[in-house]
């Protein structure tokens, strides 16, 4: 048996006999887990040492929302479940943050976090350290739920619920917590052979399908919105079928850009903020909306006002008409847009109706639009910012995979960037900042441990930098293969220009900030300072080199101006 001292939760006396921490490990195996990120501590020491046991590739961030970023691009570059460990306490209550990006965006997760021993649970305050009084409801607003497990025997069938739980739509974070003693204890349970996790369905009613197919089938003028759940449903093929049919519009959100080919003739791209294409949304007889709750962003900040009928496909029921009256549909957009797709190909409902907005074809209000939101941008002196933007993805090869920060250059590229047969991944969920970096850490795992080129791009401002610096270290001991571009303009760029805006100046907005370059290489990190004139050619080299890298632009970029406020 493993002794320990509960007045420091250390262990005293090791033993090679199986314990609750590896029937942890090897159901995660046997599930398909093959790495974890996170940060050891002493109540999830069981954790650890059942890992060298296993076969998990660990991988060590430095502070624990970062590894909760991290584990979330990982899942978003390879379609897996993330899988993160966590020490009680104060190393739980850090991944929070990481933790809400991940629900809100739906990212599939296994949180396995550890808790001080059994016999501190409960009501009462021991003064065990890292002890909460309940710790699995601190991290009740950012997961689908939380179990906790009191015998090693439930373990692995706590796991694989929980990992249903996460693959099930709508997909996000599942939260498990463990006592140390459980984690610790010699078990009598044999070694896990074998375990299950299949997605729960999610289809869409029959009826209410068979509604929308009549809706469509007399709209003359239909659109479509797809947001962030087309993509993590895989409904792309479904999505361009129903469009052609249609020879609907459509417009990609932040999360669902990617999800419609840019270039193709119904492509409205992602320019979501832009109030021509605010029009062409409120001119349309029937809109589809796929994946999105017209939020904030999407309803370019409330002003959205559509005038015909909105039929809204979302696999979480409290997204359904929470912010305009529709046609709800629960069901996994994947499987709600197939089953669309084929009804309304069944009901010939591409020969039904004439496209036409009033006498305009669909084809060309797309052309028209998109020229418009084109002269727009070039009457704003906005021709830095356009270059800058173009010449990134100009260097960016067509299929690698970029993470984006709260910053100005993400912004634009919600609007801008053309994901071509790469993905984008931002952290425009919950929009909190430090997701770029280490998110992009986990998305070069999980591509390389998928056997695919593992170089990404990470997109960060000076500020965001910041909160997820201390990952250069992880980047160089695993020597992952991402390349950061920090873009400095020497503070929190886009809160100084909306103070600005609004108050005529920016309080709290400027920032004492270190020389990136020396810093990074402090760390043994390849670093280079570049003028905005040569960021394309600098990532064009970055992405030829091995290991972590990172370009320093020092610029001042603008947004281009908000068409909510205008008159």
């Amino acid at each position: 048996m493993i002794d320990f001292d509960p007045g420091t939760a250390a262990p005293t006396r090791g033993t090679d006999q199986r314990n609750g921490g590896d029937l942890v490990v090897e159901t995660l195996e046997a599930l398909g887990a093959k790495t974890v990120f996170g940060i050891p501590g002493q109540h999830a020491l069981g954790l650890f040492d059942a890992m060298g046991r296993g076969n998990l590739h660990f991988v060590s961030s430095r502070v624990e929302n970062n590894s909760a970023f991290a584990a979330d691009g990982y899942s978003r570059a390879t379609g897996e479940v993330g899988v993160l460990f966590l020490s009680t306490g104060p190393g739980a209550l850090t991944s929070l943050a990481g933790l809400q990006e991940a629900y809100a965006t739906g990212v599939p997760m296994v949180v396995v976090a550890s808790q001080i021993p059994l016999e501190g649970l409960g009501a009462r305050r021991k003064g065990m350290l890292h002890q909460l009084d309940d710790q699995k409801a601190s991290a009740a607003n950012v997961t689908k739920s939380q179990r906790l497990i009191q015998h090693a025997s439930g373990i692995p069938s706590a796991i694989q619920d929980a990992w249903t739980e996460a693959i099930s739509s709508p997909q996000g974070p599942v939260w498990i917590e463990i006592p140390q003693n459980v984690l610790l204890d010699p078990i009598m349970v044999p070694p896990v052979e074998d375990a299950l996790a299949e997605a729960a369905d999610n289809p869409p009613r029959v009826e209410l399908i068979r509604e929308a197919v009549k809706w469509l089938s007399t709209a003359e003028r239909p659109a479509i919105i797809a947001g962030g759940g087309t993509r993590r449903g895989r409904a792309e093929k479904s999505l361009l079928s129903i469009a052609e049919q249609l020879r609907a519009p459509v417009i990609c959100t932040p999360g669902g850009n990617g999800a419609f080919p840019w270039k193709h003739e119904l492509s409205l791209q992602s320019w979501i903020e832009d109030r021509y294409m605010t029009d062409v949304l409120e001119d349309a007889d029937v809109l589809i909306v796929i994946g999105s709750s017209l939020g904030e962003v999407t309803s370019n900040y409330f002003t959205f006002e559509p005038r015909g009928r909105i039929i809204q496909i979302d696999a979480e029921p409290r997204v359904l008409e929470s912010n305009r009256p529709g046609l709800g549909i629960r069901a996994d957009a994947g499987q709600a847009l197939a089953a669309l797709d084929e009804a309304l190909a069944a009901a010939g409902a591409a020969d039904t109706v004439k496209r036409s907005w009033h006498g305009t074809s669909p084809e060309d209000v797309v052309r028209e639009s998109l020229a418009k939101v084109k002269a727009r941008l070039e009457s704003q002196d906005l021709a830095k910012e356009l270059k800058f933007m173009a010449d990134i993805r100009e260097a960016v090869p067509a299929d690698m995979q970029t993470f984006w920060d709260m910053t100005i250059s993400a912004y634009w590229g919600w609007s801008c960037w053309d994901a071509r047969e790469g993905q984008f991944h931002s952290a425009q969920g919950a929009g909190g900042l430090g997701y770029g970096f280490p998110a992009a850490i986990g998305g070069a795992v999980g591509l390389e441990t998928a056997g695919k080129p593992g170089r990404v791009l990470a997109v960060s401002g000076d500020g965001s930098s910041m909160y997820s610096i201390s990952e250069l270290a992880t980047a160089k001991q695993h020597n992952i293969p991402v390349t950061w571009l920090i873009v400095d303009d020497g503070g929190y760029g886009i809160l100084r220009e909306y103070m600005v805006g609004a108050f005529g100046k920016a309080t709290a907005t400027e920032l004492a900030r270190p020389d990136f370059v020396k810093l990074a290489e402090s760390f043994g990190v390849p670093a280079r300072r570049v003028s905005p004139e040569e960021v394309g050619d600098a990532l064009k080299e970055s992405f030829e080199a091995d290991g972590p890298n990172v370009v320093v632009v020092e610029t001042l970029l603008k947004m281009f101006g908000p068409t909510h406020l205008d008159d």
